[in-house]
């Protein structure tokens, strides 16, 4: 028997089988694309996603000659945040908003103003963010009153899935978490958010634990997907979370850090921890009676890709890490600020801008190139510095992403981060932690950390060397550099 996870992501949606061991033994993707019809939007057709669910599980099928009926159980995953807007026929009423979409500050400014920003931290652990769902709402309420009086229902992108799979409205909870219309610590809807915002709790889902049960394969999904009708779909949970579950950061000590386009640091706590400023994301966990707390950086990955098309085109981006191998730890007083779409955290700041500081002409490209490594470590350090704070001790980093493929950069996060980084011999992605849950869901294991331990094998370890005294300094110069240019990122558009 196998059990089956889907990911529905920004760019694609991959459907992933595993054994009965943990191993996979078939993956399979479809791509499709969003919409960015006004400066700050990003919109996304909600139909595409059931399409590319359709192609990626017949494809996956297929490839491997796996039938549906050896499909044990479902999990889902996907892109958090966005808003799906349904009518009273379960018909999407406009386009996705998605979790990247960056037009509603005003409404972020009309939440504060009515909930009052530091009860609205206490309460559902973040502060009110472009990205996050509610806002959107009121976005919509305040922009499209016509769409707002036909709404019916919200759901998340994998939720509108789930919907099209099972025929149920459902929510796994660290999706639900992100919305920011949860009672953090209660792990449901808080319905004194929900009054104070004129928001009717009817549009808003049952939500479940990752490895609960939210219904089961419908006849008319399984003659177009191949499963089995009944087969059991499980609550799953967002991207953030079911990674952490896919790499084992599902106790206190253990963080994941996702070194991709952006940047992730997530740790997994046994009770609701609140960043007192919510420069930190506080959600439920995909694991029941788990919560956890996540930085995040908007380019990681991403800066060294920019660096690579925007300055060394024809330079294969391997040959460019490889470049900075000799250069001396510090870049010789090169820093580089990675805050080329905006930042997140610490700085929620959608007009922080990137940087070189300390340009000399004995720097090479090759300089510039470990300047970028070392400025991405340094962000996602500041993230880990407020998890430490908050009480929540690391001594272990669970790395997976593209970037982590590089020895070169695995010891500068070591050294900056000041803790052991490990890369994985298993399976990496969402679409695998859904797995998991799923797995879990239907008694192949005790409990998600007794998954894990059997399922997760670590692979490389880097510890923190001699270098890390000396980005020790270097971080703090770092620190220093965001309020100094902060009058200057206005100016700049």
């Amino acid at each position: 028997m196998y059990v089956l996870g889907i990911d529905t992501s920004t760019t694609a949606t991959k459907a992933v089988l595993v054994d009965e061991a943990g191993a996979v033994v078939g993956e399979a993707s479809a791509e499709y694309g969003y919409e960015t019809p006004h400066p700050l939007w990003a919109e996304q057709d909600a139909g595409l996603w059931w399409t590319a669910t359709i192609d990626a599980i017949t494809a996956v099928l297929t490839h491997t000659g796996i039938s549906g009926s050896q499909i044990a159980a479902v999990g889902l995953t996907g892109q958090m945040h966005g808003l799906v807007l349904l009518d009273d026929s379960d018909a999407p009423l406009r386009p996705a908003i998605l979790w990247n979409d960056q037009r509603t500050a005003a409404e972020c400014d009309e939440m504060r103003e009515t909930i009052g920003r530091q009860r609205l931290i206490a309460t559902t652990g973040n502060d009110a963010l472009a990205g996050f769902t509610a806002p959107k709402i009121l976005w919509v309420r305040n922009n499209e009153p016509q769409v707002f009086e036909r709404a019916h229902r919200v759901l998340l992108p994998k939720d509108f899935v789930r919907l099209r799979l099972t025929g149920e409205h459902a929510m796994d909870r660290a999706g639900g978490a992100g919305t920011v219309l949860f009672d953090l610590a209660a792990r449901d809807w808080s319905s004194e958010i929900l009054a104070d915002l004129h928001l009717d709790p009817a549009w808003f889902p049952p939500t479940f634990e990752g490895p609960e049960v939210t219904g089961t394969i419908t006849a008319e999904a399984a003659s177009v997907t191949g499963l089995t009708e009944g087969t059991p779909v499980m609550a799953g949970g967002g991207d953030q979370a079911a990674n952490a579950v896919g790499v084992g950061a599902v106790r206190e000590g253990v963080a994941a850090l996702s070194l991709g386009t952006s940047g992730v640091v997530f740790v997994s706590t046994d009770a609701p921890q609140i960043e007192p400023g919510g420069r930190l994301h506080a959600f439920c966990h995909a694991v029941p009676d788990k919560w956890h707390l996540m930085g995040v950086m908007l380019s990681a990955a991403g800066s060294l890709r920019w660096f690579n098309d925007a300055l060394a085109p024809d330079v294969p981006v391997d040959e460019l890490v490889a470049s900075a191998q000799d250069i001396p730890a510090g870049s010789e007083g090169l820093l580089f600020l990675p805050y080329l779409s905006g930042e997140r955290t610490p700085h929620p700041d959608p007009l922080a801008r990137g940087a070189f500081v300390g340009l000399t002409v004995r720097h090479t490209r090759a300089h510039m190139v470990r300047a970028v490594l070392e400025g991405v470590a340094f962000g996602l350090r500041d993230s880990l510095d407020l998890i430490r704070h908050a009480g929540v001790a690391v001594d272990q980093v669970r790395a997976s992403g593209g970037g982590t493929r590089s020895s070169l950069w695995r010891q500068i996060l070591a050294d900056v981060l000041d803790a052991e980084v490990v890369t994985l011999g298993t399976a990496e992605g969402a679409a695998y932690g859904a797995a998991v849950l799923s797995a879990v869901g239907v008694g192949w294991h005790e409990s998600v950390g007794a998954a894990t331990e059997s399922w997760v094998q670590l692979k490389e370890r880097t510890d923190p060397g001699p270098d890390r005294g000396r980005y020790a300094e270097g971080h703090q110069i770092y620190r220093d550099l965001y309020p100094a240019l902060q009058p200057t990122f206005g100016s700049l558009g």
